[in-house]
């Protein structure tokens, strides 16, 4: 069984938005609308297996899926004025959006299935849990903007443009003391006692503004480091899209903070 991964997010965050009640933790509420679709974007409501479009300006709800295909991408606006951008040819399952726990904190819960994902996470003044998931890792986030990508083996990459996020492969744990992220010569897994051939290393790492980890489908850090803006990965059309979406996103906060 692979190991859960997850973006432990704790962020502060505006409790409202134009045409959204400011009470999110209600079951029955609109936690976001499909902001942007190119291409065929399509979602899954929960309990069920059909597909069906997700237009522009259409909910998007706890236990959904949404896809993009081959040549498409999508944006996720949530109420909170975080953002989730799809690439082509990928899938999320937005499992818990802003649910109330029995802390009193809104819990969102997203998961990557496969491909990838910009995430902007708005930092203000109330506290949440904002996690996101991949099959490999886990991570917490404090205003912070992100790039995860998951391949079809699961491999996962995770890159930090700004904030900092805390990664691991052990979301269970709350022991483990975090490392800060440089490059290392990664060890191969060890002999144990017991009926498993080899133990899995439990890790904790601190990625910051421009940083990425890379973790194998074991669960095990591939690379971790520095990532410059010239690089070739940094300036495809995707990369670019979402700059340009991150511009336009800063300046309507910006507007409505002056209202």
């Amino acid at each position: 069984m692979k190991n859960a991964v997850r973006l432990l997010c704790f962020i502060p965050i505006v409790l409202m938005l134009t045409g959204v009640v400011t009470r999110v933790g209600k079951s029955d509420e609109k936690k976001g609308i499909v902001a942007f679709v190119d291409g065929d974007v399509k979602k899954q409501p929960p309990a069920s297996e059909l597909w069906e479009s997700a237009p522009v300006k259409s909910a998007v709800n706890s236990g959904e899926k949404v896809r993009t295909y081959q040549q498409s991408r999508a944006e996720l606006e949530l109420v909170q004025l975080d953002i989730i951008r799809l690439a082509p040819k990928t899938i999320v399952f937005l499992d818990k959006l802003y649910e109330e726990t029995k802390e009193k904190k809104l819990k969102t819960d997203i998961k990557v299935e496969r491909g990838e994902i910009w995430a902007s996470v708005h930092e203000v003044n109330a506290e949440t849990d904002f996690d996101i998931a991949a099959p490999v890792t886990a991570a917490a986030i404090t205003g912070t903007v992100l790039r995860m990508k998951v391949e079809d083996d699961s491999t996962t990459q995770l890159k930090v443009y700004k904030g900092e996020v805390k990664i691991t492969n052990a979301p269970e744990r709350t022991d483990i003391v975090p490392k800060m992220v440089k490059p290392y010569q990664i060890q191969g897994p060890r002999q144990i006692q017991g009926p498993r051939e080899v133990s899995l290393e439990e890790w904790v790492y601190i990625v910051k503004s421009m940083q990425q980890i890379t973790i194998n489908p074991k669960g095990e850090v591939l690379s971790v480091g520095d990532f410059k803006s010239k690089d070739a990965d940094e300036n495809t059309p995707w990369v670019e899209w979402n700059k340009k979406r991150e511009a336009m996103r800063l300046k309507r906060i910006q507007e409505l903070m002056k209202k």
